[in-house]
């Protein structure tokens, strides 16, 4: 049992592979060939990092000396917002909600202004809007479809799980044959993402759009579906979500509201390593700067990540007064955040490594491998084996 268990981790880490495999190939072979790599360092990596190590760690040492000297000063004066820090002691308060209720009354009274209309007047006018409907082409011809109202017909039944046979028992002017060979050849994965994207930048042009936020931060979280039918034989049971078997939806939303990116990923899916793939795969203009989640898009390869590719990652973090800081050797902590730094980092390890390090990001900048597929591979390994490479 013990080398099964063994077994199992090494193959999805890749230390153990087997020829001719997808999802368990070399390590190596998910990067960026090591020669290719070398040719490309001959000029500046494209990274929003000083790539030169010497450098790099200079000015970081005295960005963290600074930041401890002003966290320190400020527990002192407790003037940090939102945050006590005593005698080692960090508590954090909840957050609190602070809509006003006038503002929720506004709400409701223009809620109440907006018409009512029928889904399928609101999904035609949107195309009008949009051309929405151009992005999704033949699947041999790369034309646009014909029959528009079949094409919109098929994606409503899908937006609303209706199933193709009830929709067409719904609707007088399209039958069933219409939508199933719409579906076939107009409907795919890639033209939701290309006419989703199209939506995203027709929104982010209103000039309402602007009063939600800037489009450059966003957050992500999963949402769960339970399967049922045909679909109930690929769904995974999650205890959190109870017994029945389906799986999670996980979305990139826009500080304008806008969900940039979704992807379909197991009930049982750990959703850190796929927080990446929205903020560099999806296809609409938006250019994100600053991301949430919650804690369970959290992860230290996701930090390291986020940083390298030149994204501000601002978790929401379980048990955060658990954790522990490690800052560079020779730093002197100031006594009030003794209690919140376990040691110092190995700077050797980070040396030794740092060239990898950037092939690894460039790896995954340039998508020669996907970043959720490298990163469940990095945390497949054990703890010990992590800490000591």
């Amino acid at each position: 049992m013990c080398a099964l268990a063994e077994l199992r981790d090494r193959l999805r880490a890749g230390d153990i592979w087997v020829t001719g495999s997808r999802q368990y190939r070399d390590f190596e072979t998910h990067l960026i060939p090591a020669a290719t790599f070398e040719t490309m360092r001959q000029q500046p990596l494209p990274l929003d990092i000083d790539t030169h190590l010497p450098s790099y760690m200079a000015e970081y040492r005295h960005k963290l000396e600074d930041s401890l000297t002003t966290v320190a000063r400020k527990a002192r004066e407790n003037t940090l917002p939102d945050v006590t820090l005593t005698d080692g002691d960090l508590r954090i308060a909840p957050l609190r909600k602070n809509t006003p209720e006038s503002a929720e009354v506004f709400a409701e009274n223009a809620y109440a202004l907006m018409p009512h209309v029928k889904i399928t007047e609101l999904l035609a006018e949107v195309d009008q809007w949009t051309n929405l409907g151009d992005q999704f082409l033949h699947l041999r011809t790369q034309a646009p479809p014909k029959n528009r109202q079949a094409l919109l017909t098929a994606v409503l039944a899908d937006g609303i799980n209706l199933g193709l046979t009830r929709m067409s028992e719904a609707c007088r002017e399209t039958t069933w044959r219409q939508l199933s060979w719409t579906a076939d050849w107009h409907v795919r994965e890639e033209c939701y993402a290309q006419a989703l994207a199209g939506l995203i930048d027709a929104q982010h042009r209103l000039p309402l759009a602007a009063h939600w936020g800037s489009g450059t931060t966003s957050s992500s979280d999963a949402q769960f579906f339970r399967a049922g039918g045909r679909g109930e034989v690929g769904g995974l049971v999650n205890l959190h979500y109870g017994q029945d078997p389906g799986v999670k939806f996980y979305t990139h939303l826009s500080d304008q509201f806008g969900p940039f990116h979704s992807k379909v990923i197991a009930a049982t899916a750990n959703e850190a390593p796929h927080v990446l793939d929205g903020l560099l795969y999806h296809k609409s203009s938006l250019v994100i700067n600053e991301h949430y989640t919650d804690t369970g898009g959290f992860s230290d390869h996701v930090f390291a990540m986020c940083h390298l590719l030149g994204f501000r990652f601002a978790p929401r973090i379980r048990d955060l007064k658990e954790k522990r800081l490690y800052i560079l050797p020779g730093m002197t902590v100031p006594p009030e955040l003794t209690s919140l730094v376990a040691g110092a980092i190995n700077l050797r390890a980070l040396s030794d490594h740092w060239i990898e390090l950037l092939r690894l990001a460039m790896s995954i900048k340039t998508g020669t491998v996907t970043a959720s597929v490298i990163l469940r591979k990095l945390s497949a390994y054990p703890l010990e084996t992590a800490a000591s490479n």
